[in-house]
């Protein structure tokens, strides 16, 4: 049996109660449905600034109503701190996933990123203290590598930051790592490389990349490529944060705790490779997409040229071994934003 699926026998066997800030969000929303579907005890809190009531819905039908009672949910807000100290009373894990994401959000109102990333961030580190948690396990993410070119990207060397977003990103972890050294805390922190899945929301004008594009290629829109299309992520299917989250939050091995992790999958797809991805597997469907193609425009401020993920730390002091490749990911996601959009 691997040791993931040790893991998942665990908590059937002794149930805890888990925190999940941003519990409406995307990866939140995900996270509770894995944990409501192992008997867990949960804490849900989110203001609804990103995330949605129709993700909690979507839990809701997808588990059966005796685990969907094991949820406490709490509308507020990180930048409060004693809605912090309410959320964190009793519980085992923290999940931390609430934030403002987004790059272009960033650098178009840098105080309301600031506000949640980093004072909301350090808001619930305190909470947390107080609390007595066992874990604090928050996500951190790929744009603290900044400008550093090496590739694949190892957690020990990063560079200058390109966004404001990615000064709050590091800031945490700068945070996280005081909080451990000060007052003992366990903290890990996951480096996301360009989550995905069901529930991405495709709308609006921060929109991550995959749920953009499959919601314009479904409507017939044009799909925009920011630069040569040369560009390339190391993309990663939301299953395989949900297990890196849930590794992390359960490890026994003290030297995996107070590190950060890449939470990614050691691959690279180009912008140009991912939209005919996309157009191959749709076009099955919709014929209007034969013989779609995009259109390329300027490079996007902020953004690095190209992103992949060194995942053998995560591997060795964790276990970590991802189950979705970005193929296997997109064809599980389309089926999702098929039926929903």
């Amino acid at each position: 049996m691997s040791r993931y699926g040790s893991i998942r026998n665990s908590l059937l066997i002794e149930p805890k109660t888990w925190l999940i800030t941003g519990v409406a969000g995307f990866i939140g929303s995900n996270l509770l449905e894995h944990l409501l579907r192992l008997d867990q005890r949960i804490v849900g809190l989110d203001n609804f600034s990103t995330g949605k009531r129709s993700n909690l819905e979507e839990v809701r039908e997808a588990v059966t109503e005796e685990q969907w009672q094991r949820l406490t949910f709490v509308e507020g807000d990180i930048r409060d701190l004693a809605t912090c100290h309410q959320v964190c009373s009793g519980v085992d894990y923290i999940l931390h996933e609430a934030a403002l994401g987004s790059v272009p959000r960033s650098i178009a109102d840098p105080l309301a990123t600031n506000a949640s990333n980093v004072s909301g961030f350090l808001n619930m580190l305190v909470a947390a203290r107080d609390a007595g948690a066992k874990r604090f396990v928050y996500a951190a993410s790929s744009s603290t590598y900044g400008d550093h070119p090496a590739l694949p990207k190892r957690e020990e060397t990063i560079g200058k930051p390109l966004s404001p977003y990615a000064v709050t990103k590091y800031v945490n972890e700068l945070y996280a790592d005081v909080f451990a050294r000060t007052y003992g805390m366990e903290t890990i922190g996951l480096r996301y490389f360009n989550v995905f899945g069901p529930r991405q929301d495709p709308e609006g004008a921060y929109a991550a990349v995959i749920p953009c594009w499959i919601r314009a290629l479904i409507k017939g829109e044009t799909v925009h490529i920011n630069g040569t299309g040369e560009t390339s992520r190391d993309f990663c299917f939301i299953e395989n944060v949900v297990q890196m989250n849930i590794l992390a939050s359960t490890s026994t091995d003290s030297t995996a705790v107070n590190q950060v992790y890449n939470t990614a999958v050691n691959a690279r797809t180009s912008l140009t490779e991912l939209f005919y991805m996309l157009q191959s597997r749709l076009e099955k469907h919709y014929p209007h997409l034969r013989g779609c193609e995009p259109h390329y425009r300027d490079f996007r401020k902020g953004d690095v040229l190209h992103s992949q993920a060194d995942i053998s730390k995560a591997a060795t002091l964790l276990g970590y071994k991802p189950t979705h490749t970005i193929d296997a990911g997109l064809d599980t996601a389309l089926v999702w934003y098929m039926a929903n959009l």
